[in-house]
């Protein structure tokens, strides 16, 4: 299989498309298509913080759903605002009111449409992706070796939220343990969530979180030839929110 994995979009739709041009896909459908059948991945936060969430949530709909051309995976800003469209209460913040104000904008018709194929995007997505008999993981925040293959509570806020500690960083962000360090598995796991400045390879494992929306990069690792391709953000640069992990 051969598959571009992208790393955490955050709305950026100009860098999304600016690298899918650069990894060889072709724009002239509405959508990035591969002349020679490669797919694309991503490891979800589709949306929040950056200028054009919802533009990228209907074209990554349309690769995934209507043409089967790329596979998806969920991160916490996905689960949240898919509770947002389920009516559930949930804060409007850390990057969700960005989101939320491009929907608002938008008329009844526009508005069901979009949440229409965000809901069906997230409900058919699996928590974690299982790619290439099993030689290929790609999980939002990470996943340890002994979790995979398995769901329920625990398995659902590690692959969300990351190793968190419980513990809270200045800025109310959680304390996140560095999990690749001990990870010793045969899957290559692909993951994001937490940004860093240049793409992190550890014991077979790819943070492809270069920041995008807080004016990093944004990555993707092509496999299995594991290469990297970056593009430049335009977003302002944000340097506290390139923490080191504990």
């Amino acid at each position: 299989m051969k598959i571009d994995i992208i790393g955490d979009i955050h709305g950026c739709f100009n860098e999304f498309q600016e690298l899918t041009i650069n990894l060889g896909y072709d724009w002239r459908r509405g959508i990035p298509l591969h002349p020679e059948n490669r797919f694309l991945g991503f490891v979800g936060d589709l949306t929040d913080r950056g200028p054009e969430s919802l533009k990228v949530i209907d074209i990554i709909w349309r690769l995934v759903i209507e043409q089967r051309k790329a596979y998806y995976t969920p991160g916490n800003h996905c689960n949240k605002l898919y509770r947002f469209f389920l009516g559930n209460k949930v804060q409007v913040a850390h990057g969700l009111e960005t989101t939320v104000a491009e929907f608002e904008s938008l008329n009844k018709n526009a508005k069901d449409s979009i949440r229409k194929k965000f809901m069906e995007l997230y409900e058919k997505a699996p928590l974690y992706l299982v790619l290439d008999k099993k030689k290929l993981i790609i999980a939002h925040a990470g996943i340890k070796k002994e979790m995979i293959g398995q769901s329920g509570s625990k398995v659902k806020t590690f692959v969300l939220y990351g190793d968190i500690t419980g513990e809270k960083h200045p800025d109310g962000s959680p304390v996140r343990r560095d999990w690749s360090k001990n990870y010793n598995g045969d899957a290559c796991i692909v993951y994001g969530h937490t940004p860093v400045k240049e793409p992190r390879m550890i014991n077979n494992t790819y943070n492809i979180d270069t920041g995008a929306v807080f004016g990093g990069k944004l990555t993707a690792l092509r496999y299995p030839e594991m290469e990297i391709v970056s593009v430049d953000s335009t977003m302002p640069y944000v340097e506290e929110k390139f923490k080191p992990f504990e």
